[in-house]
């Protein structure tokens, strides 16, 4: 577990250096800090009396703080799903291939660390980043709005968790594709690709209703099965955010979903770099 740690860390401090990710903390601040500076709120006994955006007029019903943090929470958890999602399957793309390099990959094997240490330690590497990020994003706009409105909730960052299990998803087959095709290119389009899926899957019985009944319904639907309804885990994480009500048990399968997924693919990886010749 040592070395697998190790490995993370030093992915970790492999990205520090990527402007790419200097580029998404730095990104995220000056969000934050345009929010600050231009979003106007006259806060009376809990309640908000006016709002300006940029100069210009928001809102200008008294509406209560928690009514008013709802619809934000929810726009954002939903911008932060499918947009973390995206730019991260984009920039986290090389990190496999670039781990499967030639020279690299025989260094690495030369050393005391077993081959699953390599990959379980890039993929906690991977993830963590992403977590990182997100939980940047989330308690800089909980702080944000905590200090313009007094009001403090911990559901922003917790609506945040349960859409960063999504790119967990999605990173697993980008790196198990790494073991089979070596290209950034073929990573990022397959992650990109699982998100559209995972989409569809949330929907898969609505569109089969559309379609001819047959094998082709049939095949849709089977072929739909094995990925995590990732369209359902963004509404479930949105409304967590927004503090409106979920089910837990549907919460709890759609995580649980992601991660068997996860596991499923990665225990692919692990075949498929333990029989790779280098």
């Amino acid at each position: 577990m040592r070395q697998v740690l190790r490995i993370a860390v030093d992915l970790l401090k492999e990205a520090s250096r990527r402007k790419w990710f200097l580029g998404l903390f730095g990104a995220i601040t000056l969000v934050l800090l345009g929010l600050g500076l231009s979003l106007q709120l006259d806060v009376v006994d809990g309640a908000i009396a006016g709002s300006k955006l940029f100069g210009s007029l928001f809102a200008d019903d008294i509406v209560t703080v928690h009514r008013a943090l709802g619809p934000l929470y929810l726009s954002v958890a939903y911008a932060g799903f499918y947009g973390g999602a995206f730019f991260l399957a984009l920039a986290c793309s090389d990190f496999a291939p670039e781990l499967l390099a030639p020279g690299r990959i025989e260094h690495l094997l030369s050393l005391p660390v077993a081959r699953w240490q390599l990959l379980f330690g890039t993929y906690l590497g991977v993830v963590t980043l992403a977590a990182l990020g997100t939980a940047y994003g989330a308690l800089g706009l909980t702080v944000l709005l905590g200090v313009k409105l007094g009001a403090w909730s911990p559901q922003l960052l917790l609506g945040a968790s349960v859409g960063w299990v999504g790119f967990c998803a999605l990173y697993a087959v980008m790196l198990t594709a790494a073991f089979f095709v070596r290209s950034a290119a073929v990573s990022g389009s397959l992650g990109v690709a699982t998100l559209v899926l995972g989409v569809l899957a949330s929907f898969r019985e609505p569109i089969a209703e559309v379609m001819d009944p047959g094998p082709g319904r049939a095949l849709f639907r089977a072929a739909m099965v094995p990925f995590p309804r990732l369209a359902s885990l963004a509404t479930s994480a949105a409304r967590l955010a927004a503090e409106q009500p979920i089910e837990p048990e549907t919460l709890f399968r759609l995580v649980a979903g992601c991660f068997i997924f996860s596991a499923a693919l990665l225990s692919v990886a692990a075949w498929r770099f333990e029989r790779k010749d280098f």
